[in-house]
């Protein structure tokens, strides 16, 4: 019988524009309000999956590139996840939901108190995805600071977290004979000033009887790091085949180790944009319409890059090498390395050719395919990788999600490999009880 995988979804375009610009947009939802999430959350729920990952981003970017971000709605705008979690919540009952939160932005006492109670409301069903994007800094009055040192910054904010989490310690008593709520003398009225952050105990919370799930995205080896010493689960980001999953998994259980946590400790989970497809015949005519992109198609794919990169690749010659000193600090290494590769000299035009081809599931080389094919793959990362599980992306939209899961969840379910019922334990209880 086939490995069971944990299956998550990523919310890839926040609390923002869902199905902008596509024909989904017609059914006629209004992306500010509720409903169309807590439908889709439902449907995802219904499928036996064990989470959803809220992206988030709270800047539209530097001036200099705001209209390429909002000009197709495709880097904002978006609203706050934190806050779309208890209408989540309302809808489902055993669906974890993790919001992301931007660890240099948000003081940590205010993180802690906010997470604390949403995971009272959600009866231990709240994970926190956390970021260390810099180039927010300026809109909370902050200097940006260097990638290592976000992520020092980060890995004290978590710490501090989990302190003001923990500083009710055992003074809690909620004795209803004698009224006795609890003892101050027993709680952690700590005094914090570190590299970072001031702060101090205890957290004005209920104390919690498990931490909320903490969601890491990093790929860098800073990244990888924080995920070993900090998260429950690592979002992963890397060619899927099954040598290059077990490459990355061990990369985080070694660092995990290193923290003197185990390989169990820590869920690594992959994301994949899956296009299923009806037929092998059909995936086969999706595929090569990609390999022939038009110019229409290059510039829908320099935007993207574009607003990912918070860099004009409009204004480039297609046919020319991106001129060196394009990107500016605030680029991440890793976004500029998913574009150009190990191929700097390359021509733009040859770059955003190789991002529009699609590949098929079934030898490899891309993510179009039919429910029996992504079944065979991710039972193949299950049996021959020791895989974790998956987490499918796009827009929380209930046209993508039928559309992506239709098929896709029965086959699943036949063979094995995803859940058909929930225990009662939250988030963590789901996550770790296989």
């Amino acid at each position: 019988m086939a490995r069971m995988q944990h299956i998550g979804y990523f919310f890839s375009r926040g609390f923002g524009p869902q199905a902008w610009g596509r024909p989904d947009w017609h059914w006629g939802h209004d992306w500010t309000k509720p409903d169309l999430y807590q439908q889709s959350v439902r449907a995802l729920e219904d499928a036996g999956f064990d989470l959803v990952i809220a992206e988030d981003a709270i800047s539209l970017g530097n001036p200099a590139t705001l209209d390429l971000r909002i000009r197709q709605a495709y880097g904002g705008p978006k609203h706050d996840p934190l806050l779309l979690a208890p209408w989540l919540f309302a809808a489902t009952r055993h669906i974890g939901v993790a919001p992301t939160v931007n660890a240099g932005v948000t003081p940590p006492y205010l993180a802690a108190r906010q997470l604390a109670t949403l995971a009272h409301l959600s009866s231990d069903r709240l994970g926190v995805n956390v970021v260390t994007d810099v180039g927010s800094a300026r809109h909370a009055g902050l200097d940006p600071v260097p990638h290592d040192v976000a992520y020092d910054r980060a890995e004290e904010w978590t710490g501090l977290l989990r302190r003001l989490w923990h500083s009710w310690g055992d003074g809690y008593v909620g004795s209803e004979a004698d009224w006795h709520f609890a003892d101050g003398d027993r709680l952690d009225a700590f005094s914090h000033a570190g590299e970072h952050f001031r702060t101090a105990g205890p957290l004005n919370a209920l104390p919690l009887a498990t931490d909320p799930v903490v969601v890491s995205p990093g790929g860098s080896g800073r990244g990888l790091g924080f995920a070993g010493t900090h998260s429950d689960v690592q979002l992963a980001l890397a060619p899927l085949s099954a040598a290059a999953v077990s490459a990355y998994r061990r990369t985080v259980h070694d660092a995990a180790a290193r923290a003197g946590r185990g390989p169990d400790d820590v869920r690594v989970l992959f994301v994949l944009k899956p296009v299923v497809v009806s037929s092998a015949a059909e995936a086969d005519r999706v595929v090569e319409a990609s390999r022939h992109p038009s110019d229409d198609d290059l510039r829908a794919a320099a935007l993207a890059w574009s607003s990912d990169a918070e860099t004009d690749l409009l204004a480039l010659d297609l046919d020319a090498p991106i001129p060196e000193g394009t990107f500016a600090d605030h680029v991440s290494a890793g976004t500029v390395r998913g574009l150009v590769g190990d191929t700097p000299d390359a021509p733009l035009r040859e770059l955003l050719t190789r991002k529009a081809r699609l590949g098929r599931v079934a030898d490899r080389s891309g993510f179009v395919g039919t429910a029996e094919e992504f079944a065979d793959f991710i039972e193949e990362l299950g049996s021959e990788a020791d895989n974790d599980g998956v987490i499918l992306s796009g827009d929380l939209h209930p046209a993508q999600v039928y559309r992506m899961l239709g098929d896709l969840v029965p086959v699943l379910r036949q063979r094995g490999v995803l859940r058909r019922e929930y225990g009662d334990g939250g988030l963590r209880s789901n996550l770790f009880d296989f």
